[in-house]
């Protein structure tokens, strides 16, 4: 797809009119802060979000505004497939493997097959 990524982001800032986010990530002993072109896949960990609850009269607020529904096209998104599935199999059937009384039988069927040298 050609986007990049950030794993383990602890702080996101997006800036939409350059179409870049500033993503801190965590590393080995600290962090990390990248600039990254959007489109952009994140994952983020736990530090990112700090829940707020609503209050009442919010909620009852929030119940009567507008839903805004977008198109993949309001998006510039297209949705286009790029992977065709050419052909789908079964994997092939294994064989059972075989019980051995002791390391000699062992050794001399490795021989047979030729692991052993």
């Amino acid at each position: 797809m050609g986007w990049g990524q950030a794993a383990q982001a602890s702080k996101v800032e997006v800036d939409v009119a350059g179409k870049a986010a500033s993503v801190t990530t965590e590393i080995d002993g600290g962090s990390e802060e990248l600039r990254c072109r959007l489109p952009l896949v994140i994952t983020t960990d736990l530090r990112l979000n700090e829940p707020r609850y609503a209050s009442l009269p919010n909620i009852m607020k929030a119940k009567k505004k507008p839903i805004e529904k977008l198109t993949p096209a309001d998006l510039g998104v297209d949705l286009t497939p790029i992977l065709e599935t050419i052909k789908v199999t079964e994997p092939a059937k294994r064989v059972g493997g075989g019980k051995v009384q002791n390391v000699d039988e062992l050794v001399a069927k490795l021989k047979e097959a030729g692991f052993t040298a």
